[in-house]
């Protein structure tokens, strides 16, 4: 019969990979502490390890596409009030 499979909540996942990245204990010694498997721990972290080189690009770009799409609906609006 098969294992069945856990289901951490994403603020286990954070706080765990918190313990990891902040005080920087490593994977093995947290993962045992917390009872789960360290290959899983390990992709948590560099899964977040990525969100979090990305989120800074991403957020960068996503400021110069509002802005330029704010200029435009603004252009956008002062054309319909010219015909009120």
């Amino acid at each position: 019969m098969a294992e069945k499979r856990r289901v951490f909540t994403a603020e286990f996942r954070e706080g765990a990979v918190r313990i990891v990245t902040e005080p920087g204990k490593p994977v093995p010694e947290v993962a045992e502490d917390l009872g789960i498997n360290e290959t899983t721990l390990a992709s948590w972290v560099s899964r977040a390890k990525r969100a979090g080189k990305a989120t800074i690009e991403d957020r960068d770009a996503l400021i110069v596409r509002l802005t330029s799409e704010n200029a435009a609906l603004k252009k956008e609006n002062k054309g319909l009030g010219d015909g009120a």
